[in-house]
């Protein structure tokens, strides 16, 4: 699955990425019309100077009676102070409750090069992947 790089993830409808995973990566486990999309783009907390949090609003209006559970796939490009690049896939599982039609995932992230903490700031959060199945 490519995504365009110099597009900001604003510019990609994340409706379109949830049905991309779906149609690739997922397909074989997702249920036809089964489905979730993120609120709004990622929100990303910065806790120290190398510590964050990233947050992912997910809509799952379309999951079903019983609700559903999955991953999110997503991509961190991040740069340390002294101007190391980095970039590294993540991937955060979450589930929405049949009484709740949205739901948050938070993942834990460090970015840091050398044993003395730096300061490192993420550039870019870019979604690769969303599954999304029933739950039993």
């Amino acid at each position: 699955m490519r995504t365009q790089p110099n597009l900001p993830l604003k510019l990609i409808p994340l409706s379109i990425a949830a049905m991309m995973a779906l149609s690739g990566v997922a397909g074989a486990g997702a249920p036809p019309g089964r489905s979730v999309s993120l609120t709004q783009d990622p929100l990303i907390m910065r806790l120290s100077k190398d510590e964050f949090r990233i947050a992912f609003g997910i809509n799952g209006e379309r999951c079903g009676a019983n609700g559903c559970s999955g991953t999110i796939r997503y991509r961190v490009h991040w740069k340390a102070a002294d101007g190391t690049l980095g970039s590294e896939i993540k991937r955060v599982s979450y589930t929405v409750s049949p009484l709740a039609p949205r739901t948050i995932a938070v993942d834990r992230q460090y970015f840091h090069t050398a044993e003395g903490r730096q300061t490192t700031d993420v550039v870019k959060v870019s979604i690769d992947a969303i599954t999304c199945f029933d739950r039993i």
